[in-house]
Order: C-alpha cells, then sequence, then structure tokens
C-alpha cells in the first residue's frame, strides 16, 4: 500500500519530505553515519573498562570453581590425615610405628568405605537367656515384615491387620501406628486397604516403604509417620522393597515377575526389569546400583545390574526359593522351601556352601520346615535364618565363605516372616505370627502374633573389646 502512495506522489509531483535525492541524500547518509560511528564509539569507550572485567569474570569463573574445589578437597584430606595421626599418636610413641598404624588406618577406613571390609562379630556373639528375650505384642494379625531405623533406636512393623507400628526400642512402647482401611476403601483411606507383606527404610531414615496385597507401595515418613506418596505399577500384590544404601532410590519385587525401580526424589516411576518365570519373592540391595532377588519356584537367583541394563543368574536350590539377603557385594544367603540354607559368590553360579536340613528334619507331610526368612549384618560373617520350627538359627560364615556353621538356636514358636540385625550388631527382631506371610498353609494355634527382640552380645564380650 505505501508502494502506490509514493508512485502517486511522484506522479502528480508531490514532494515527499522524507525522500532526498542527490547529494542531498548522500550527505545526509554521511552524516547519519558518522553520527551513528560516533555513537557507537562513545559507548565502547565508555564500558571497555566495565566489560573486560566482566568478560574476564566470566571466562575465570569456572578455572575458580574447580581450583576452589580442588582446594577444598586438599584441605580436608589434610584436616582428615591430621586428625588420624593424632588419634594413632595417642596409642603409639615411635614414629616408624605411627606411620605404619596411619597407614593402615586409611587402608581400614578406605575398605570399610567401599564395602570390602569383612568384621570377624560371629565370635563376640553368645546365645541369650530365655528372660534376656523381649517380646511386643500390638498387632491383631500375623506379622509380615519387620525394620530398624539406621540409628537403631526405632522399630517397625507391618501385618496382615493392615497397621504399621512405630516402636520405642528403649521404652518398649509403641511410638505411633498407622491404621489401615477395609478393603475397597483405597480412594477414601490413606492408610493400606489389604495385607502388607513388606517393609523398607532408607539408609538416611528419611523414608519408609511399603509393599500390599493391592499392588501398592505407599511411602511413609519415618519421623512423624505421615503419608507421603502412593506407587502404583504392579499387576500383583507387592512381595518386597529395598533402598538402594546411601541412595533414594526404590526397588521393588512382586507376584506379577517383574522388579521395577523408583525414584524417590522425583517421585517417579525409573523402569522394569523383566526375567524371572514366576512370581518374586524378596528383594534387596546394598550400596552398588544392583538388586537381588529371589524367584520362588522357578528356583533361581537374579542380580540386576541396572547401569549395565544385564543381570546374573543362579541355580542351586532343589525347590521353590523363599527369601534372598546380601552379606556384602560379592556374598549371598538364600533360604528355600527344600529346607536349605545356601551361601553365594557373585563368582559362580552354583552355592558355594549348601545347609541342608537347616532346621530340623522335613516330616512326612512335606516341605514344612521350609525356610521363610534370612538376614545377615553386613561386612561380617554373622547370619540369621527363621522358619516354623520353633526355632531362630544364627549362623556364622567361615573364612572365604566356603563354611557355613551353626553358633547358637534361639526358641521362638511361629512363622518367622521377617529378621533384621541392628545396625551395631547389638540385637536382632523376629517378625512372628501365626501364618506365612504369603499365605495361610498352615496355622500355628500356639504361636502368637508379635515381635521380638533378640540380644546377641554379653556385656562381659563387649567390654572386653568388641
Amino acid at each position: 500500500m505505501s508502494f502506490f502512495l509514493k508512485s502517486r506522489k511522484r506522479k502528480h509531483g508531490f514532494k515527499d519530505p522524507k525522500m532526498k535525492t542527490g547529494k542531498n541524500t548522500e550527505k545526509h547518509k554521511s552524516s547519519k553515519r558518522s553520527a551513528l560511528t560516533e555513537e557507537v564509539e562513545s559507548e565502547s569507550d565508555l564500558d571497555s573498562t566495565e566489560f573486560t572485567e566482566t568478560r574476564d569474570k566470566l571466562y575465570s569463573s569456572e578455572e575458580d570453581e574447580e581450583e576452589t574445589a580442588q582446594q577444598k578437597r586438599l584441605r580436608l584430606a589434610k584436616e582428615y590425615l591430621s586428625k588420624i595421626e593424632d588419634e594413632e599418636a595417642e596409642k603409639k610413641a615411635d614414629d616408624e610405628t605411627l606411620k605404619d598404624a596411619v597407614g593402615s588406618r586409611l587402608q581400614h577406613d578406605i575398605s570399610e568405605q567401599a564395602g570390602k571390609l569383612m568384621k570377624q562379630v560371629a565370635d563376640l556373639c553368645s546365645c541369650p537367656q530365655e528372660q534376656d528375650l523381649r517380646v511386643f505384642r500390638g498387632h491383631n494379625l500375623p506379622l509380615t515384615a519387620i525394620v530398624i531405623s539406621p540409628d537403631d533406636k526405632f522399630v517397625f512393623t507391618a501385618s496382615k491387620d493392615c497397621n504399621i507400628c512405630k516402636w520405642n526400642v528403649v521404652t518398649g512402647l509403641k511410638v505411633k501406628t498407622i491404621k489401615g482401611g477395609r478393603k475397597g476403601t483405597e480412594d477414601a483411606h490413606i492408610g493400606h486397604t489389604d495385607h502388607i507383606l513388606c517393609l523398607a527404610i532408607s539408609s538416611d531414615g528419611k523414608f519408609l516403604a511399603a509393599g500390599d496385597m493391592n499392588s501398592m507401595i505407599k511411602l511413609w515418613n519415618p519421623e512423624d509417620c505421615s503419608f507421603i506418596h502412593k506407587f502404583k505399577g504392579h499387576r500383583g500384590p507387592v512381595t518386597g522393597v529395598a533402598f538402594r544404601k546411601g541412595t533414594h532410590t526404590l526397588f521393588s519385587c512382586s507376584k506379577d515377575r517383574v522388579v521395577k525401580v523408583w525414584s524417590i526424589d522425583e517421585l517417579s516411576y525409573v523402569e522394569t526389569l523383566f526375567g524371572h518365570n514366576s512370581p518374586i519373592t524378596g528383594i534387596d540391595s546394598l550400596t552398588r546400583d544392583r538388586a537381588i532377588t529371589s524367584g520362588g519356584s522357578d528356583k533361581s537367583v537374579h542380580i540386576w545390574k541396572i547401569t549395565e541394563d544385564s543381570q546374573l543368574l543362579f541355580h542351586g536350590h532343589g525347590g521353590s526359593i523363599e527369601c534372598v539377603a546380601l552379606i556384602n557385594e560379592s556374598n549371598f544367603v538364600t533360604g528355600g522351601d527344600d529346607n536349605a540354607v545356601c551361601m553365594w559368590s557373585v563368582l559362580k553360579k552354583k552355592p558355594m556352601v549348601t545347609v541342608r536340613n537347616a532346621h530340623g528334619q522335613i516330616s512326612k507331610t512335606g516341605n514344612e520346615s521350609w525356610i521363610s526368612s534370612v538376614t545377615a549384618l553386613h561386612y561380617t560373617d554373622l547370619v540369621a535364618s527363621g522358619s516354623k520350627d520353633g526355632n531362630v538359627r544364627v549362623w556364622k560364615c567361615g573364612a572365604d565363605f566356603r563354611t557355613l556353621s551353626p553358633l547358637f538356636n534361639v526358641p521362638v514358636k511361629g512363622f518367622i516372616n521377617g529378621l533384621k540385625f541392628s545396625n551395631n550388631g547389638e540385637f536382632l527382631v523376629a517378625a512372628v505370627g501365626q501364618e506365612h506371610r504369603l499365605g495361610r498353609w498352615w496355622r500355628l494355634k500356639d504361636a502368637k502374633n508379635g515381635w521380638i527382640l533378640i540380644p546377641l552380645r554379653s556385656k562381659s564380650k563387649v567390654n572386653n573389646g568388641s
């Protein structure tokens, strides 16, 4: 439109004040260019110093941050080394001996942090007397799972009554109860509305995860037992949950034969792992980005390498593998309905050692003494197993994990549906029920639903340097 207006103005002799011709136009352009040049030059002159300083800061910021980080690491290393030297100097007077002691201490700390240090604690444990056992009642139906807080001050228990209870270890009192609801009220009730089958607590004590028969995982705050989030995705009852140590990554397994990975920080699903041919019965995890699962009637154990997107497969039980627990990153223990406890190495596809009839002779009616739970005090030589034979059995791992020797038995009536060692190794807790956690194949009327605290170390041995 503007083009036609200009054409008409030219045709009829109208002069556009904005249009200049000839020398005037060139003069105008040159003056405008010089003014623009002067303007740009003047801004550059004014801001050149400031611009240079800003540019130098931007280019050097990354180098400064990297240098600062290096300096911080060096400072912390010097402080740590100085602290060790001061502690060892109080024990050693000779300089040569001090150097050896500091070197040994550093190697010890590195191995402990990497999870390669094995502590010999089994010989420090003594069989408790019956009067030393502490029994706690509070659930109406069989207990199915039990975990201990990282500071060993609280115990969390779950049951078929859909409740989760928090207990104070010192006082023995029930601190809080997360009450369950009736089946079918999932949308209206915040608690669990079907049997809770498993529990797990993060290594920093910030999250408590519980899986139930409704194929759901609910996340709770262990501090005040408040609800955080609900994870859906499994197509069958959730039979196991485990946190990766030192992280907020959660692994779960189910009767739907899959393992799922969840990010607690983002409250989101990550991925699904396939490989088992039957319902998965248990799961565990330590520091490495791996999970280990027992495959029930497919008679297999899988180690899932999350980063490598691969898995290791193990066979060795004569029947269904009911439970699994990691001893360290290289060894683990399993229990099956063949009444056998097996100890394994990740480097071999078959068990290092198999203890048959671990919980007594099998009766003529069938595999009634199947192993319902196993646990290990991480990075030590101490292992425990439970069944329905009336005993919790504590075992000692031999050199290079080639032998598994019985230490002592603790009489406990009922199904041992869960076992956990305290982090300091001072006690063992057992979740006891009249029925197995995954079904109602038997019912022991003489047993009572509850959990038991089993002290492990005698005062004399503790005082003598345990």
